[in-house]
């Protein structure tokens, strides 16, 4: 109730509600001068018929048939009074019943209504808000970068120009204010100076209009800009982009690097410092089939594997667990471990068949131009060729088209690259391309990380997620040195040892045991010791680096706590 008399104020201070009410107050004033006439009209038709009443009892019999309670007590005993009885009746079931409720609910219970939303979707952050981050667009990339800013504990607003959105991302628990993207004064409201990043995710041109006007309230906030055409790339930075990313482009690029139709066995998925993390498919390597106590990967070439990927999910390495052509290894060490990994697992099978790329939009020749700097020949199929590149490289079709398949060379290509922006048609494909080739690695684009899973469960061997690529770029920026997203939920942070762990050897921590995190560098003040040997003693004032999936560092923290950051 103690909001009631701010919506009121909220209500009266429109120019469109001080006209409705108005017109309701002129309505209500013509109801009671209507109530008036027929209570002086009833007082002389009962004098007429020889009888008397008081002024209130006149009321009382008009607003009684008007309403049409009628209760009997008073009635006329003339034919002329039973008539007049009959147009006061009919009168109030227009009045009181028709136009009445109609008028209320038109000229002030719905403008209420409607001020109540407003109210709920604010428009202005409290003065006081700072190290925050603005994020310009609803789209579904956007609404996932605010659930990881939620996540990692970083207060964020989104921008949405339509009240009526606002109230639905409002319902799902959402910090969402209202604002037109290209006003000086809606950034003013959301306190853009002391913002910690702005985000623009719509189009190149409107990222442009954004990034000009956050620049007219603030000339040192950073502005991260998406970018789609490489010529919008200038025009951003010149607007006053800080930061500018071709989102598209990365995704396919990451895509490109994780197939396995080059020489090289592992991707790197992350750097920090000099500490490496690549994933490493061991479908046609040396380790498929035996386990990774049989392998001895730390003992012949140094690097930690941190965990596996298995259709999506993420799980730790068990020293028994027979490896598979199904499972994608994490791993971590140095640049030199990781060659001499790649060295120790075996090169992919030479295959001089192109990989294929199905879909020819942007994603798709991203992926292509990565594969040609790896050296490694492909084909892309495309319903409607329009893209500009080599010709005898093009495969012009329906991906869905089991010939198109041939001629691009399905049965002998190493792995097949699933582009499109349509999720649903890449599960379509997916499923189709692994009943046709069951030994083909099959790596699909995924626009929301909801269809991951589905796209792992079709048959992908690897699904790389668009709004995941945005969220953890985002992510990497607020948090330089100290958090580092990797792919679909994979981090690598840095904590100080615990008390609880100071002394103690990394064997008797059972830091992996107890949390799911792997401890894959310690930071003591003179470099990072990069896969520490478990009788390493945990010194007070040393940093670990750990390794682990969201849920993991969840753990961590709660087990052990963040330390001092």
């Amino acid at each position: 109730m103690k909001f009631i008399p701010a919506q009121l104020a909220t209500l009266f201070q429109d120019g469109a509600s001080h006209r409705n009410i108005r017109f309701l107050l002129k309505f209500l004033g013509m109801l009671v001068g209507v109530i008036v006439f027929y209570s002086l009209l009833f007082h002389f038709i009962m004098q007429w018929e020889g009888r008397e009443f008081s002024w209130v009892t006149g009321f009382y019999w008009t607003l009684t048939v008007m309403s049409t309670l009628g209760f009997g007590d008073i009635t006329f005993t003339s034919d002329l009074g039973r008539l007049f009885s009959i147009v006061v009746l009919l009168t109030g079931i227009i009045f009181l019943l028709v136009m009445l409720p109609f008028t209320f609910i038109q000229f002030f219970y719905a403008p209420w209504l409607e001020a109540h939303s407003r109210s709920l979707a604010p428009r202005e952050l409290p003065p006081a808000t700072s190290g925050h981050v603005l994020i310009i667009g609803a789209d579904p990339t956007a609404l996932n970068l605010a659930r990881k800013m939620r996540q990692y504990g970083h207060a964020y607003a989104l921008l949405c120009p339509d009240v009526q959105s606002a109230l639905a991302l409002h319902d799902q628990g959402y910090a969402v204010v209202v604002g037109e993207h290209d006003d000086a004064e809606t950034y003013r409201r959301l306190r853009a100076e002391s913002a910690a990043l702005v985000v623009a995710l719509d189009s190149d041109v409107r990222n442009t209009s954004i990034a000009f006007t956050v620049r007219e309230v603030s000339q040192h906030t950073p502005i991260l800009g998406k970018v789609d055409q490489d010529e919008s790339q200038d025009i951003l930075t010149l607007a006053g982009c800080t930061h500018v990313f071709p989102f598209t482009s990365m995704l396919g690029q990451a895509i490109a690097r994780r197939s396995l139709g080059g020489e090289r066995r592992s991707g790197v998925i992350g750097r920090f410092s000099s500490l490496v993390v690549a994933e490493s498919p061991v479908m046609g390597s040396r380790l498929e089939g035996k386990t990774l106590r049989q392998c001895g990967l730390r003992k012949a070439v140094g690097v930690n594997v941190v965990g596996f990927w298995e259709r999506g999910r993420f799980s730790l390495p068990e020293p028994d667990l027979p490896l598979h052509s199904g499972m994608v290894l994490v791993i971590a060490g140095d640049e030199e471990q990781i060659r001499s990994y790649d060295a120790f697992a075996g090169a992919p099978a030479k295959n001089d068949a192109p990989v294929i790329i199905l879909g020819g939009g942007r994603v798709g020749r991203a992926a292509a131009e990565q594969l040609l700097q790896q050296g490694q020949d492909y084909r892309v199929v495309e319903k409607s060729p329009r893209q500009t590149g080599p010709q005898e490289r093009l495969v012009a079709g329906n991906a869905a088209d089991l010939e198109v398949l041939e001629r691009a060379g399905i049965r002998q290509a190493p792995a097949v690259l699933i582009t499109t922006h349509d999720n649903d048609m890449n599960m379509y494909l997916t499923i189709y391309c692994r009943r046709l080739r069951p030994d083909m690695q099959i790596i699909s684009r995924a626009t929301l990380d909801r269809n991951i899973g589905a796209l792992h469960n079709a048959g992908a061997d690897l699904v790389i997620s668009h709004a995941s690529l945005v969220a953890n770029t985002v992510v990497n920026l607020l948090s330089p040195g100290k958090v580092l997203m990797l792919s679909e939920g994979i981090n690598i942070f840095r904590t100080p040892v615990p008390e609880g762990l100071a002394d103690k050897t990394l064997l008797e921590s059972n830091i992996r045991d107890e949390t799911g995190c792997s401890v894959v560098a310690v930071d003591s003040g003179q470099g990072l010791r990069i896969n520490p040997d478990p009788g390493l003693p945990l010194r007070r004032g040393a940093e670990l680096l750990l390794v682990g999936d969201s849920a993991s560092e969840q753990r961590y923290l709660e087990r052990f706590g963040g330390g001092e950051g």
